[in-house]
């Protein structure tokens, strides 16, 4: 996973440059994972990994992402279709940390496939520090 300041998006492709936007007729062409998420496995596990381990797009702040399940959003003014959750697969013990899958299961946290609904352009904003409360 590269980390970019800003991607293009493309209306039913995804982030272009991306390998799966070359794809026909995927469902999600994005996938969303929510920045609390990291962090509070992170402290949980006490472990300091970037977010790029979890392989999805776009890390979101603030988001009830299971809630965007069949209902169109908009992130920076871009149109966007949720699709499904994704999932977590079992790598993610091995390139997160021991104990990621199982939280993530019970969490229902692992992210969510999205269609690009419109062509435009996201721009990052800084990620935040991983802070565990003491």
């Amino acid at each position: 996973m590269t980390e970019a300041a800003v991607v293009r998006l493309r209306l039913g492709r995804g982030i272009e440059g991306d390998r799966y936007a070359a794809l026909e007729g995927a469902r999600g062409q994005v996938t969303f994972f929510a920045e609390e998420t990291w962090l509070r496995l992170c402290c949980e596990l006490s472990v300091e990994r970037d977010p790029g381990v979890f392989r999805r797009n776009i890390l979101v702040r603030g988001a009830d992402l299971n809630s965007l399940i069949g209902a169109e959003f908009e992130v920076q003014g871009m149109r966007f279709g949720g699709v499904e959750h994704c999932k977590p697969c079992y790598w993610m013990d091995q390139a997160f940390a021991p104990g990621t899958l199982g939280r993530l299961g019970e969490w229902k946290a692992g992210g969510l496939r999205a269609a690009v609904l419109s062509d435009g352009v996201l721009s990052a904003e800084p990620v935040l520090a991983s802070r565990c409360s003491a």
